[in-house]
Formats: structure tokens, C-alpha cells, sequence
């Protein structure tokens, strides 16, 4: 891999900062002890300013470069998820319960190895907005952050993130123009009934029958109301009802999942859940509560920026390792708020074979650090260049 030389020296280093990090996992909006180690090294490289406790224990970091310019943005996640460690590393979690399981302590290192390339080399005009975000698993760190208003005390202009992924061969690039990971929202609905003994249905108003109905109802959102060129996904992923069997529960609970890309199809889908809901209500003689919770909206990338990435990250990897055409992914990010607020570019990149993020086996592989470092810091090299140079 043809990374930059510099950052390559310290590769060792990085490991043993992302290694640190991957033992001492936090939660959240929680990540005190980590935003205190992050904020170390950048005193120790040299950054112009380091501004803390926004979103509870996110941080900003500027560096300046040569001259007037603009400001660019480049963002890492810094929390972990509530979930047991079984990789058998000797570096594993020292926490129980808690694991680096979707490689956020890999994304922080990237971060910091850009951080101190470019606090030594300066080869850019303008500055650069350093963001480590909590709170991304679920929380939404990076809409507070923007809400806190780092877009505009910082005067960033563009915005790019990087993800791992254990799927793509190792050093492969993965990105698209438009929608790359889908918006997540989810819905609760509740059905009240009147219970009664399993033997005499008659005397009962059944809500066992009506969850039943709801959740086949809502397989037709997509095979009947979706418009055939748009994607979406609906999944029921709970039904709760019962406690032994000869009762009929008095009342029964439904819940799932939403993945949209466009705002027009998200609404569609929660006026036919409220049409189900209402149907089911009076047919099974029931009452029907819908709970929609809207989520992370779609990460949508400007097409611009992302074909300058691509082409930065055809120098880092070449041309064989660039996919700049992915299909969208039905995930979810909350990268997303810091796109709707600027435009930029999220990527992937592959870490090469291994178990998926999410899982107790999975572990970050410290060899694409060097190569996300890279990416971070040619991006700002190639968006900001030196006046003259």
C-alpha cells in the first residue's frame, strides 16, 4: 500500500493507542476516559487548539496550516457497545459487558494518526476541524455535536468519516455518490384486549389474533404500497404476548424496524402502519396504539466530494481497491446529521476476513489504520493545498 511514508513510521505506535483504547471500552455519551487519552496525544503532537466537552465528551481539534483557507472536517467515533468480549485477545476488555465491537476504537486511532501527520508536516492552507464523537451507538452523539453548533463556531465547509468493514478485502475503499446507509426508525404498537381461559376464545377479545394480523399486515408495505424503484425494509422483530397456555392475554405487544432512504417513502410507511393499526382495531374488536420513533435520517453523500475521496483513495490503495458505485447499505449512522448540516463523503474500508462488527469475536485490524490515517490526511492535503505550492 502506497501510504504516506511518515505515517507509516509510527504505525507501531498507533497499534498500541488503538489497542489501549479497545481495553478500556465506554458507553455512550461516557467516554471520559477516552476523550481524556485522545486529548494527550493531541497536546502531545502539537495541535493549535483542543476544545472539550461538547456533546458531554466529544471534543473538537484545530490545526492550522499555511495561510488563509478554509476549514475542513474529518470525524471518528470514539464509543464502544454493551456486549461481552470473546476474542481471547491479551488485549481484551477489561471491562465486563462492554467490548469494541464495531471497531470505533480503530476509527479514533485513524483519527489521531492523521492528527499528528499533519500537526508535524502543515503541507495545507487553511485548518483543520478534528471531530471524536461519542455516542454514535444509538445515542446520536453527532446530531448534539452539530446542534452544540461545531459546523458553525468551527466554520467547517465539508465533512468526511471513514467505517471499517470485515467483508471488503483489506485496504479496499467502498463509498457512492447519494444515499450510502439507510434512515432507522422504529415502532411500538400495543393492542388491549380483554383476556380470559384459553377453553372459551368466545369470551375474550382476542389480542393474541390481532398481533398475528398486524404483523402480516405490515409485509405488505413493501410488496404492496412500496413504489418498485425505491427501496425499503419493514421487520417485525418482536411479538410479546401470553404467560402459560391456557390463558389468552389481555394484552399483546408488536415491534420492529424501519429502513428508508427517502423521506416520502418514510412517511408512506407510517401512514400505512396507522391504517393497519386502525384496521385491526375494529376488525378484532381491539384497542390499537402506535408508538413511530424517527432515527438516524439516511447518510447521504454530495456526489462532488465523493468522487474527490474516491480518486484520494485510488492514490492511497489504487485503482483495483476503489469501489465508488456501492449499493447503499440498509445500516444506519449518525454521521448522518454532520452531512445534513455539510456536505462530504463516508467511506468504507476493508479490514479483510474475520468476524463482522456487532459480534463478541469481532477485533479492528491495526494494519488499515496506516491506510485511513492516509486517506484522512491526503484528503485535507488535496482539498486545502498550499497557496503557490
Amino acid at each position: 500500500m502506497p501510504i504516506v511514508n511518515r505515517i507509516a513510521e509510527f504505525t507501531k505506535d498507533m497499534q498500541g493507542w488503538r489497542r489501549h483504547l479497545h481495553e478500556n471500552p465506554e458507553l455512550g455519551f461516557e467516554c471520559h476516559e477516552t476523550a481524556r487519552f485522545v486529548v494527550e496525544r493531541l497536546r502531545e503532537f502539537g495541535v493549535d487548539e483542543v476544545h472539550e466537552g461538547i456533546a458531554t465528551t466529544g471534543l473538537v481539534a484545530i490545526i492550522n496550516g499555511q495561510g488563509e483557507g478554509p476549514t475542513i472536517g474529518l470525524r471518528a467515533d470514539m464509543d464502544a457497545l454493551p456486549m461481552p468480549e470473546e476474542t481471547g485477545l491479551d488485549y481484551a476488555s477489561k471491562v465486563d459487558g462492554r467490548m469494541h465491537a464495531c471497531g470505533h476504537d480503530g476509527h479514533t486511532t485513524m483519527l489521531l494518526g492523521a492528527a499528528r501527520y499533519l500537526a508535524e508536516t502543515r503541507n495545507f492552507s487553511g485548518r483543520v476541524a478534528l471531530i471524536f464523537q461519542p455516542a454514535e451507538e444509538g445515542g446520536g452523539g453527532g446530531e448534539v455535536m452539530c446542534d452544540e453548533g461545531i459546523m458553525e463556531k468551527f466554520e467547517i465547509g465539508e465533512v468526511y468519516a471513514l467505517h471499517n468493514i470485515p467483508e471488503l478485502p483489506l485496504g479496499q475503499f467502498s463509498t457512492t455518490p447519494g444515499p450510502i446507509m439507510a434512515a432507522v426508525d422504529d415502532f411500538e404498537i400495543n393492542i388491549k384486549g380483554l383476556g380470559g381461559h384459553g377453553a372459551y376464545p368466545q369470551d375474550t377479545r382476542d389480542p393474541v389474533v390481532a398481533a398475528v394480523a398486524v404483523a402480516n399486515a405490515i409485509q405488505t408495505i413493501v410488496s404492496r404500497n412500496l413504489d418498485t424503484r425505491k427501496e425499503l425494509v419493514v421487520s417485525v422483530t418482536q411479538i410479546h404476548t401470553g404467560s402459560a397456555d391456557n390463558i389468552i392475554h389481555e394484552v399483546a405487544f408488536v415491534g420492529g424496524t424501519v429502513r428508508t432512504f427517502e423521506k416520502d417513502v418514510q412517511a408512506m410507511v407510517q401512514k400505512r402502519l396507522k391504517a393497519i393499526c386502525a384496521g385491526v382495531a375494529a376488525a378484532y374488536d381491539v384497542e390499537v396504539s402506535l408508538t413511530y420513533n424517527i432515527g438516524y435520517p439516511a447518510t447521504v453523500n454530495d456526489a462532488e466530494k465523493v468522487a474527490v475521496a474516491a480518486k484520494v483513495a485510488t492514490e492511497i490503495s489504487g485503482v483495483d481497491n476503489v469501489v465508488a458505485d456501492q449499493q447503499p447499505e440498509m445500516g444506519a449512522e449518525d454521521f448522518s446529521y454532520m452531512l445534513e448540516r455539510r456536505p462530504g463523503a463516508y467511506l468504507f474500508l476493508g479490514q479483510g476476513e474475520g468476524p463482522g462488527v456487532h459480534n463478541t469475536g469481532y477485533n479492528f485490524n491495526d494494519e488499515i489504520s496506516p491506510i485511513g490515517a492516509s486517506f484522512f490526511a491526503r484528503m485535507v492535503e488535496t482539498r486545502q493545498p498550499v497557496k503557490g505550492a
